[in-house]
């Protein structure tokens, strides 16, 4: 039995893992999928004074409180900055690493200095996203409608403060690291670029799949096979 650590991206919540987690679970794996502060069911609580460093601790702390060890970070998206971190802060317990069609910054940079046009203020402490209609849109370029409304419906805003501020990580990019990268070739950011200079820093193993920037709903059997095979 492995443990997995399932990290979402920007506008989403732990629920976007749930086809993949069903399945690793199914096959007998101990899967944690949680939302990240100020995310999903706990959009209402967004604020300012989030970042991806604040959401990494809270993970770490979460691994350390449920004594958690050899665990496989798996993150996507925006999820890839937090993954880093959270590796950085709790070394002694990874295992593995996976980037799916993932951010993987280096130490000092944010994620508008790759995603420029991405996470506009609209209020104090909160990013302003797509609309409704819009986020089914984007689903619905990877995912039959009636899964792309689904998603479309569990979208919520998300901390600014996660994309603005710059991460710090001293220690991760020097560090030996068991690491994936999954590009997406149907995907448009953080584009093929950004994801093989993660995947040179990390001496990782790399993947493709013929998606969209959503393989756990588009194509939940062949990532999850992925997510175990490494």
């Amino acid at each position: 039995m492995a443990t997995f650590l399932l990290i979402h991206g920007s506008y989403q919540g732990g629920w976007i893992w749930k086809p993949v987690a069903t399945r690793l679970r199914a096959a007998g794996h101990l899967v944690f999928a949680p939302s990240l502060d100020g995310c999903g069911e706990r959009a209402p609580q967004c604020r300012a004074g989030i970042t991806s460093e604040t959401q990494a601790r809270e993970l770490a702390g979460f691994l350390w409180s449920e004594d958690l060890h050899d665990v496989v970070l798996v993150g996507t998206s925006s999820g890839g900055i937090v993954l880093t971190k959270t590796a950085e802060l709790a070394r002694e317990r990874i295992k593995r690493l996976m980037l799916v069609d993932a951010l993987a910054l280096m130490d000092g940079e944010s994620t508008r200095d790759i995603v420029p046009e991405s996470h506009k203020p609209q209020g104090q402490g909160i990013a302003a996203g797509p609309d409704r209609d819009e986020r089914l849109a984007r689903f619905l370029l990877d995912i039959e409608p009636e899964l792309a409304a689904w998603a479309a419906d569990r979208s919520t805003l998300h901390p600014i403060g996660a994309s603005n501020e710059p991460i710090r990580l001293e220690k991760f990019w020097t560090q030996d690291w068991d690491a994936s990268v999954v590009f997406c070739r149907q995907a448009g950011k953080p584009g093929e670029a950004h994801q093989r200079r993660a995947a040179a820093a990390l001496k990782a193993r790399w993947h493709e799949m013929d998606t969209g920037h959503y393989p756990m709903l588009s194509m939940p059997n062949e990532l999850t096979q992925l997510i175990l095979k490494g």
